[in-house]
């Protein structure tokens, strides 16, 4: 009874391979690490499954039938591709590269840590592409755009972030008070009592109802702030806190950042609060890509560099 051509699988095609360019049994064999019948075996069934003798002799060696060696190359290649499969080796040269990559994150990044990243990546990688993106912006959210590859990689800082994506902790960050460096509040006098009895700004992003994370944090420990303006970005934030006597409650990072550049200051907040943690995270699908590695560790690389810098030195390292 005749096997179905389809039924070979990679064990015969290695044996075929091997026959085919040895052109004898006992060397195949040897090569194979298998016993000369055995080998003689595959031959035959070899021999059923292709319908041609594969190896003929003549005189006192064998030789190759015209249809057995135009099986070499196409054998040749089934093996690369099989191994491809089964032991993949996925490389990546950043300096050659010309692939695009894309970054999402939010923009209270966007002014101290952002910038740090394009520049490592425009060195490391000058013929590739980069992409950020607003966290915000994304059609069908992030999560939804790391799963169809719209996105590579997503940097952020959540309480919860979702557990069925990949995630590398960056760091650890703080919630402090920026505030007019005239404003009536003395340094080192915001109160509890003074915090509540102020106006504050917020940045409203979300969609999610009232309650923030700032909110949370502040409901833990019995606050409450009084919020009479509103912005849809970060980056405005400080430039309307340095006109204005609202108080504005943010990370450290992003805080420190636009201390040292507008008339402003930093105050503790008036409670304990949790520290909040910047991730990258990625999907599966991506995983294992060589690529992907590399971009992964050039954020953390420059979340290394960041951290040290006069500003930023208040951040607790995680890497």
């Amino acid at each position: 009874m005749k096997m179905s051509k389809d039924s070979i699988d990679s064990h015969m095609i290695a044996v075929l391979h091997t026959l085919l360019t040895e052109s004898s049994v006992s060397r195949a064999a040897k090569i194979l690490g298998q016993s000369q019948p055995a080998v003689s075996a595959a031959l035959r069934r070899l021999r059923e499954m292709t319908g041609d003798p594969l190896l003929v002799r003549s005189g006192s060696r064998m030789v190759l039938t015209s249809h057995a060696a135009s099986l070499i190359e196409p054998t040749s290649q089934a093996l690369l591709s099989i191994d491809a499969i089964l032991h993949p080796h996925d490389t990546f040269d950043p300096a050659s590269s010309t692939r695009t990559f894309r970054i999402a994150s939010p923009d209270y990044l966007d002014v101290f840590f952002v910038p740090e990243v394009i520049d490592a990546f425009r060195r490391a990688a000058p013929l590739a592409k980069l992409e950020v993106k607003h966290l915000l912006m994304i059609d069908g959210g992030y999560e939804s755009g790391l799963e169809n590859g719209l996105l590579d990689l997503v940097i952020g800082n959540w309480r919860t972030p979702p557990q069925h994506l990949h995630l590398h902790p960056l760091c650890e960050d703080e919630l402090v008070c920026l505030l007019n460096s005239n404003h009536p509040i003395s340094p080192g006098e915001l109160t509890p009592d003074a915090y509540e009895n102020a106006e504050h700004l917020s940045v409203t992003t979300y969609n999610a109802g009232p309650w923030g994370t700032i909110d949370i944090e502040l409901a833990r420990n019995g606050l409450t702030r009084t919020v009479t303006t509103t912005l849809p970005y970060f980056g405005m934030a400080p430039y309307v806190v340095a006109r204005s006597e609202l108080l504005f409650t943010t990370t450290r990072a992003l805080a420190s950042h636009y201390a040292q550049v507008l008339p402003l200051r930093v105050e503790p907040l008036p409670c304990p609060s949790a520290a909040l943690t910047y991730y990258q995270l990625w999907h599966e699908r991506s995983h294992r890509s060589a690529a992907l590695r590399w971009l992964q560790r050039l954020v953390k690389e420059v979340a290394q560099k960041t951290l040290n810098k006069p500003s930023q030195r208040h951040l607790k390292q995680m890497l």
